[in-house]
């Protein structure tokens, strides 16, 4: 784990070490094209999650519970592989 950390740590270092050697006029415009992006990619989303629920019904039907799921569970017993089944009958 510390492997990992260093070794991001030490890119980190590299990556901050490149952006301060540009100049400041070269970064303003990075960082306007990030944040620009970043703005765009946001709308997009939005827009997207608009049009999706504008096209479905919202709502939520809420109904009684059956009872215990009807899905089979496997227990590990030694050697013997045993299913058992939760349901009731």
């Amino acid at each position: 784990m510390k492997k990992l950390r260093d070794t991001i740590e030490n890119y980190v270092v590299k990556v901050e070490s490149r952006w301060k050697v540009l100049p400041v006029e070269r970064q303003r415009f990075l960082t306007k094209v990030f944040f620009g992006s970043y703005v765009v990619l946001t709308i997009i989303v939005i827009i997207n999650v608009c049009i999706s629920t504008r096209q479905r019904s919202n709502t939520m039907s809420i109904d009684h519970i059956d009872g215990i799921s009807k899905k089979t569970f496997e227990k590990d017993s030694g050697q013997n592989d045993t299913v058992n089944s939760l349901t009731k009958e």
